[in-house]
């Protein structure tokens, strides 16, 4: 099968349904159902907004579908493989790494921990490859199969979220909605020296009650000591995408430790005339996480209703 072309961001947000999703039908393995979900949302400001809509819809699919979707990804440098029975991105990220040419010995190693990981967990070990050589690999799925169930079904979905990332990469351009400029092209953290210039902290929030963007949010950034708030570090509203115009914390200012981001989401849904009760359900939403190492890129989106919000470590 031929590659898809590339296409703009205003392109795709032009075609019909039925079109989107044949384009973007493979950014989630055999999974055309999250493109179709995603659709429905458009247009899109930028590669990352539709990036992140498709993420939320995954997670909002609950349980059963995110299993089945990550059972859809192919075991690496396994049967599917060297029988050249992949879908085409899957057949380009495992060759990027190496894993088209390794030595019986080699396949012998990897064929081992895929049926031990799966024998284990009841689904395929998954990792974004893209910058990986086969060493780095085989590291990751030796200290990965040690985990619990859980652990490993939240990393499965998050690495699924960083290959997503890579494959519309290739197959959508940034180039803004009309009348906006052009936003640069945004490239995807895979650790801590590969894919990232410099660490950096960033966020998102998505409106899932009205499916946008949440712009005009107020976001605190708080350091914690010992567990106990410190002095906010900074205090940001979101832009038209629901996201900072700039990292939050980047470089040198990036170190590691325990943070906090408090989004102020009831006053957000209090000015777009929402009618809500008082006090409200959800006013101020904290979400505490831990930065171990400052080269890396942490991205932390809030997806959040008056109802309900949830979170993920991101690309």
């Amino acid at each position: 099968m031929a590659a898809k072309s590339s296409l703009t961001l205003s392109e795709l947000n032009a075609m019909p349904a039925a079109q989107f999703v044949a384009h973007l039908g493979e950014v989630f393995e055999h999974s055309p159902w999250v493109a179709r979900r995603a659709a429905v949302g458009r247009p899109f400001s930028s590669v990352g907004v539709l990036h992140d809509v498709m993420v939320a819809a995954v997670r909002a699919a609950g349980p059963e579908a995110q299993d089945t979707l990550i059972r859809a990804h192919p075991d690496l440098a396994g049967k599917a493989a060297r029988a050249r029975d992949l879908s085409d991105a899957s057949t380009g990220e495992q060759a990027s790494a190496g894993l088209d040419s390794l030595s019986d010995e080699e396949y012998e190693r990897f064929d081992r921990l895929n049926r031990a990981y799966r024998d284990k967990f009841g689904f395929p070990f998954i990792i974004a490859v893209k910058g990986l050589d086969k060493t780095a690999i085989l590291t990751a799925f030796e200290r990965r199969i040690g985990h619990d169930e859980e652990t490993e079904r939240q990393t499965a979905l998050e690495q699924i979220a960083r290959i997503a990332r890579i494959r519309l990469g290739a197959l959508v351009r940034d180039d803004g909605l009309p009348g906006e400029p052009a936003k640069p092209a945004e490239t995807p953290g895979i650790g801590s020296s590969k894919g990232d210039i410099m660490g950096r902290l960033t966020t998102h929030v998505l409106d899932t009650a009205h499916g946008v963007p949440a712009a005009g949010l107020k976001i605190h950034l708080i350091r914690l000591e010992g567990g106990i708030k410190q002095h906010p570090l900074k205090t940001v509203i979101t832009n038209s995408d629901g996201r900072c115009d700039g990292p939050l914390l980047e470089g040198e200012a990036l170190v590691a430790g325990q943070y906090e981001l408090l989004f102020e989401v009831g006053a957000y849904f209090r000015e777009r005339g929402l009618l809500l009760p008082e006090p409200v359900f959800l006013d101020e939403i904290p979400i505490r996480f831990a930065i171990a190492d400052p080269g890396a890129h942490y991205h932390v989106p809030l997806l959040v209703s008056p109802w309900s919000y949830s979170t993920y470590r991101g690309s």
